[in-house]
């Protein structure tokens, strides 16, 4: 179960760095996003199911939700403003 735990543990450093290096917000979302799966997944193997349940819900559900209606908000603001 240890190999799991460090590719895991992997993935989330691999995660990090790519949404600080990632230029466009998009993309930045959705590694967001896999972070928060692959944390969940990471509460489970720790026998918090709790915290799972959670970082799943919020961190990959409510939270991407809420960036990805921002970023169509901030999307539509830079349309109207190139009309003039």
């Amino acid at each position: 179960m240890a190999v799991i735990e460090y590719l895991l543990l992997g993935a989330l450093i691999v995660c990090a760095v790519a949404a600080n290096v990632t230029q466009k917000l998009l993309p930045t979302i959705l590694i967001y996003m896999v972070f928060s799966v692959i944390m969940s997944i990471l509460w489970l193997i720790l026998q918090a199911p709790d915290l799972a349940i959670t970082e799943a819900a919020v961190g990959a559900g409510v939270d991407t939700v809420i960036f990805l209606l921002t970023l169509k908000g901030i999307n539509q603001l830079k349309g109207t403003g190139d009309r003039k």
